[in-house]
């Protein structure tokens, strides 16, 4: 592989017309910048000079070379540029997965804004579960995570991650129009026999229904499930029973056609994180977590029932 430097000392070489000349330009020893020119000719295979007694003469091969060089040095440019860009954050792919409700509710301001401030990023999204999430940031099928959990029902993180608390969420009973608890605040066993919408069988948010009805009394009795809100919504709204969703969920779908209560006693949240893996060094990476905060203050400071996590409140190096 030719060395660039040997060729930064041929065109020097060329453009002052001896070794001397490139020496003094190039802040070399004369020694130096023929021992260069030397180790050129056995990297390429050419010879570059004739030399006798009266000096050196370039070939015509070496005026060749040197034309040549020149789109090396323009490509060494461009690629230091991009090396920096990439260290800087201002170039490269970033690949986020976040859960539907997130998605829906403040992941695009948040990609917006991080496009209008890194156009030069490209930026990948893909949705899921953070069941399903969580082991594709570990193999590196993503960059970046937002997840969430419960309260009463304990979730763990690999520990090659890291977590970035965002938000936490109180969850909101939906119940059909004119139903008795319509806006106002009742105790969770109030709704003891009504008829259950829930989440699947052993997701987070059933599992959490069913663990703050067993600290209230009583056993749901679940008759409907979908893992989609706008589903559920559409199930309280026709009757068909009540439901307890979080409140980022409920800020699209507390459309006047579903009432809502408040659970006075109810003291389950859902908190939403951030999972990334910092070993990787991405600094883009650090952008969009940068972007996801901002917007995720701008949500907590007009939604109801939805708060900055505690530990992003008191921390400065978000």
């Amino acid at each position: 592989m030719v060395n660039p430097t040997h060729l930064t000392t041929l065109v020097a070489v060329l453009r002052t017309g001896s070794f001397a000349g490139a020496a003094r330009e190039l802040g070399y020893t004369g020694s130096a910048v023929s021992q260069q020119i030397a180790a050129l000719e056995r990297e390429t295979g050419l010879q570059l000079f004739d030399r006798d007694a009266r000096g050196i003469r370039p070939t015509a091969i070496a005026d060749q070379l040197q034309a040549s060089a020149h789109d090396v040095f323009a490509a060494i440019a461009s690629f230091d540029e991009r090396v920096r860009s990439l260290g800087e954050g201002g170039s490269g792919l970033v690949r986020l997965g976040s859960f539907p409700t997130a998605s829906r509710q403040f992941v695009p301001s948040a990609l917006a804004e991080f496009v209008r401030s890194r156009p030069g990023v490209e930026l990948e999204l893909d949705e899921g579960e953070p069941d399903d999430l969580v082991p594709r940031l570990v193999e590196r099928e993503i960059d970046l995570a937002l997840a969430y959990q419960y309260d009463l029902v304990p979730a763990s993180w690999p520990r090659s991650l890291t977590r970035l608390p965002l938000l936490s969420e109180q969850l909101v009973a939906f119940v059909p129009p004119g139903h008795p608890a319509s806006g106002r605040g009742i105790e969770l066993a109030e709704l003891a026999d009504e008829t259950w919408i829930a989440t699947r069988d052993g997701s987070h948010c059933a599992q959490a229904l069913e663990r703050a009805c067993a600290t209230a009394g009583f056993e749901p009795r679940i008759r409907y499930r979908s893992n989609n809100y706008s589903v559920v919504a559409s199930f309280v709204r026709s009757g068909l029973g009540v439901a307890v969703i979080p409140a980022l969920a409920a800020l699209s779908l507390s459309d006047g056609e579903t009432d809502t209560a408040e659970i006075v006693d109810l003291g389950v949240r859902r908190h939403v994180s951030m999972l990334v893996d910092r070993q990787r060094g991405n600094p883009a990476v650090a952008a969009l977590v940068d972007a996801l905060v901002q917007i995720a203050r701008r949500t907590a400071a007009r939604a109801p029932g939805i708060a900055l996590a505690p530990e992003l409140r008191v921390r400065a190096d978000y």
